[in-house]
């Protein structure tokens, strides 16, 4: 029986394999575990984020597959290949970084085609593939300028380009919107996502906003305290938290004391209805108006306090401050709750 040739055995194994998996991945500063042995698969052509407040590992995660730093133990594989102890410049992938690390002194076309022109490409093939990814990036005719004379939000589409025109199958992104305005973000986060699918490479996304983590991702997972506490897609993590930090810190959930279990259930899934109305009875502590949604605290008869939002579709914000207050009962749907900590979710 033939055997296949290194090459293609090679070939056939990276086909196969994820674009990147982490084996036990631990770090340690000091007496400081960033890392605490983690262990994920990100898929080819996946737009993953991962997720998680300030300090929880996810930084520090996305710098070791970059191989800026190395782990204390634990593999790094890229398709299948072992690249735990190769140099950065060596790793088939590229980082964007929020502050855009772009020289100054360059234009924007001599920044995009810096890694080019350090890899030997001929000046020709640098200036034709340099203009393509401007194009593809939305900045064309923009290649003579400096990056002082560009925007934030233009100067991170340059970042990008210099990450994208070697064709990398992996691209890292370190918060890469932080930096912009919120209307400028949300309008970057909906380019990157059309970017990657236009480009069909693996994004690798670090951020602590969880609503850009639930907009752009295909799969998420979240980090805590340099642990991964829950991986899904936004509907699975949002939905069905597995854990009451995940509940807490992606959206706002209420958690509920149910004979002796305890339940997660989100603000918009509770119906509120006047006192006469069925269900648990309480009082409007609060109301915070939102300008789309209102949300309302409400503090139970029984004990404990739930919070729930509701649409403005009519409700103007005079009439919803004037609920505060007021009396009114709460229901919900019991498939709209869900078990912290249940085991096999």
């Amino acid at each position: 029986m033939a055997t296949l040739a290194p090459s293609a055995a090679e070939a056939e194994r990276s086909a196969a394999a994820p674009a990147v998996r982490l084996t036990g991945i631990r770090r340690v500063y000091g007496d400081v575990v960033a890392v605490a042995g983690i262990d994920l698969d990100i898929g080819a052509g996946e737009f993953f984020t991962l997720l998680g407040p300030s300090g929880s590992g996810k930084t520090t995660t996305l710098r070791v597959i970059a191989g800026f730093e190395r782990p204390d133990a634990g593999r790094v594989e890229l398709r299948g290949v072992d690249v735990t102890h190769v140099a950065p410049a060596q790793r088939a992938v590229n980082t964007v970084f929020q502050d855009y690390a772009l020289f100054p002194h360059m234009t924007v076309a001599e920044n995009v085609e810096y890694g080019l022109r350090v890899k030997g490409v001929s000046r020709g093939d640098r200036r034709k593939r340099t203009e393509e990814v401007l194009e593809r990036v939305r900045l064309p005719g923009l290649g003579d300028r400096k990056p002082l004379q560009l925007s934030g939000g233009q100067r991170q589409r340059v970042a990008l380009a210099r990450a994208i025109v070697n064709g990398p199958p992996v691209l890292l992104l370190d918060e890469p919107l932080g930096a912009l305005d919120l209307k400028l973000r949300q309008e970057m986060q909906t380019f990157l996502k059309a970017l990657q699918r236009d480009l069909g490479i693996t994004f690798v996304y670090v951020t602590h906003d969880q609503e850009e983590a639930l907009t752009m991702s295909d799969r998420l997972a979240v980090f805590n305290r340099g642990g991964i506490e829950q991986v899904g897609t936004p509907a699975e993590v949002y939905e069905h938290p597995r854990s009451e930090f995940v509940a807490g810190f992606v959206g706002i959930s209420n958690v509920l004391e149910r004979d002796g279990r305890r339940l997660t259930i989100r603000p918009e899934k509770i119906r509120m209805a006047g006192e006469s109305g069925e269900g648990e009875p309480g009082t409007i502590r609060e109301v915070v108006y939102i300008g789309m949604i209102t949300r309302y605290v409400v503090d139970l008869d029984g004990g404990g306090t739930l919070v729930v939002v509701r649409q403005n579709l009519e409700t103007s914000s005079q009439e919803a401050l004037a609920d505060q207050g007021k009396r009114v009962r709460l229901s919900w749907r019991p498939e709209h709750t869900y078990e912290i900590g249940r085991e096999g979710t």
